[in-house]
Order: structure tokens, then C-alpha cells, then sequence
């Protein structure tokens, strides 16, 4: 069971990742260094972004306004850390 937790953990990261990666991404594309209508870089912003989407979007929703500024990004990464460091571990102890 430890092994299969020790994989949620990864995968876990490797969704932090990806989340950063949008969010970067984006902030390229809106301040023009990088060509939003170059299909290759199109058909990433999407994948990254079918990717966050389904996650980010509740979120969105929940957290007030702030006009230009989504923290919703980093409710998300502190979200997954929680799950990292303090839910993943209890349930390994729950489980040994």
C-alpha cells in the first residue's frame, strides 16, 4: 500500500508541475514573448490547459475577485502540498 501512495505522491507532483508550466505558459502568451497563433504553442497552452481546467475552475469560482490577479493557481499548489505532506503520510500510517 506504501507503494501505491508513494505513486499518488508522484503523480501528484508531476501535477504541480504541469500547473506551473500553465501558468507560465500564460504569462508568456499575455505578454506577447511568445506568438499565441504558432499551432505548436496553441496545442500546448490546450493540453496544459484541459489539463489544470477541471481543477482550477471550482476554485475559481470559490475565491472573490482580485480583477487582473488568479491566485487560484496557488490555492491549487498548496492544496496538492497539503495532500503531499500531511494526507498522503497519515494514511500510510493508517495502512502499516
Amino acid at each position: 500500500m506504501t507503494e501505491l501512495l508513494g505513486f499518488i505522491s508522484y503523480i501528484i507532483q508531476l501535477y504541480i508541475y504541469v500547473i506551473v508550466a500553465g501558468v507560465i505558459l500564460s504569462w508568456l502568451i499575455a505578454f506577447g514573448l511568445i506568438n499565441g497563433h504558432n499551432p505548436f504553442v496553441r496545442s500546448l497552452y490546450q493540453a496544459l490547459y484541459a489539463a489544470t481546467e477541471p481543477l482550477l475552475g471550482p476554485i475559481r469560482r470559490i475565491l472573490p475577485d482580485l480583477g487582473a490577479i488568479d491566485i487560484s493557481p496557488i490555492v491549487l499548489i498548496f492544496g496538492c502540498i497539503f495532500i503531499q505532506d500531511v494526507v498522503i503520510p497519515n494514511l500510510a500510517k493508517a495502512f502499516a
